[in-house]
């Protein structure tokens, strides 16, 4: 049988599922009844209607029974889960709210939650934009609408253009309805933008790292001061990604990551040209620091001073790329069958589709030979 490695390399992928039995409403409380202490018992009769007459999965309809069992009837739930039906919700978008949050169900229809929709209508979002929010983030139904709810999606809108560009940048993370953007994000973005940052690049950043813009405006502006006294030119593309980067750990990590490269070999001029060469690298752990070092050093190929002058090699994942690829060309030099020596900066920066197409099918058989001979078969 091959190895994993080289499996995976020549087959690509297969695509396997595995058809799991529904629980029933008996074991499901049963499991929940014997290993959980904490959580009420939950209303057998309440989770037998959710079911019969909303369509919910015993795992959803015990969770809700056991949060509502102080009930005696489930009429209010039915008023609203029928309202999120009207609304447009399918099944799935309203256990998705209600397993999140079971409460949800016994609050205000008319006071709490038509309120809610009737601003997000308001403001252009379709029935579909309001289910999809809702279903990610049932908590911003309970956020107060004029002081958080109407300011938070007014500066969002402005900045990302579109209605569509705020559901899906609330569907990441729903912290844009819990924080004050008129005192968080703002500042934030208005300062970044005095910095040189163009706003293209920080609009791609609120969809990737969307925390970081929730930051104290004090700390953003220390971040910033940190990044300049590493040599940080301001008008470099990877500046705010210096910025993000230092922003990501507390002070006491960052020393413990330089110590740990300072013992591998670098010097504190080849921390700062590596900081400023590939500052995301500085966001990995030292875990895996120490993993993609010895992986590397493991070929004779390669030596401390390739990934002190290519720190970007912290990034790839030891497993899916650097030791499958090392392989590969191992293999493919054993047997002589490379006319040109590779680059190995260049061989792990590439795509898989490109690495496979130059490295792996035109040496199928041979990679193939190489996986029996490997095992002893």
């Amino acid at each position: 049988m091959a190895p994993p490695i080289f499996r995976t390399l020549i087959s690509l992928s297969l695509n396997r599922s595995t058809r799991l039995q529904k629980p029933t409403i008996s074991s499901y409380y049963l499991s929940v009844a014997f290993f959980s202490s904490s959580t009420p018992a939950p209303s057998i009769d309440f989770a037998d209607h959710f079911i019969k007459e909303h369509k919910f999965s015993p795992e959803v309809a015990l969770k809700a029974a056991s949060y509502l069992n102080y009930l005696k009837k489930p009429d209010k739930c039915d008023e609203i889960l029928s309202f999120f039906k009207k609304s447009g919700f399918s099944v799935s978008q309203i256990e998705e709210a209600v397993k999140r949050k079971p409460t949800l169900l016994s609050g205000s229809l008319d006071k709490t939650i038509k309120p809610k929709f009737k601003v997000f209508k308001e403001l252009g979002f379709s029935p579909h934009d309001i289910a999809d929010l809702v279903s990610t983030d049932p908590w911003f139904l309970t956020r107060s609408t004029d002081d958080r709810i109407k300011p938070s999606v007014s500066i969002l809108k402005d900045l990302l253009g579109s209605n569509a560009g705020v559901v899906r940048l609330l569907k990441t993370t729903s912290w844009f309805l819990r924080s004050n953007l008129e005192k968080s994000m703002v500042p934030n973005i208005e300062f970044l933008v005095s910095c040189g940052i163009g706003l293209p690049q920080i609009v791609k950043y609120v969809f990737t790292f969307p925390r970081f813009f929730l930051h104290k405006p004090e700390n953003i502006k220390h971040f910033v001061k940190r990044a300049d006294e590493m040599g940080f030119n301001r008008k470099s593309n990877l500046f705010l990604a210096a910025i993000r980067t230092l922003s990501s750990m507390s002070e006491e990590t960052w020393e413990h990551k330089l110590n740990l490269l300072w013992k591998l070999g670098f010097s504190e001029d080849d921390i700062g040209a590596a900081f400023r060469r590939a500052p995301q690298a500085f966001a990995v752990s030292e875990r895996k620091i120490k993993e993609v070092t010895e992986c590397l050093l493991s070929s004779k190929r390669i030596d401390m001073s390739f990934i002190i002058r290519h720190p970007e090699v912290f990034i790839y994942s030891v497993e899916q790329r650097l030791k499958p690829r090392l392989m590969v060309i191992e293999v493919l030099e054993s047997k002589d069958l490379l006319w040109k020596e590779p680059r190995f900066s260049t061989l792990f920066k590439i795509s898989a589709k490109q690495f496979q197409e130059k490295y792996v099918l035109p040496y199928l058989t041979e990679l193939q030979k190489a996986s029996v001979d490997t095992v002893g078969l």
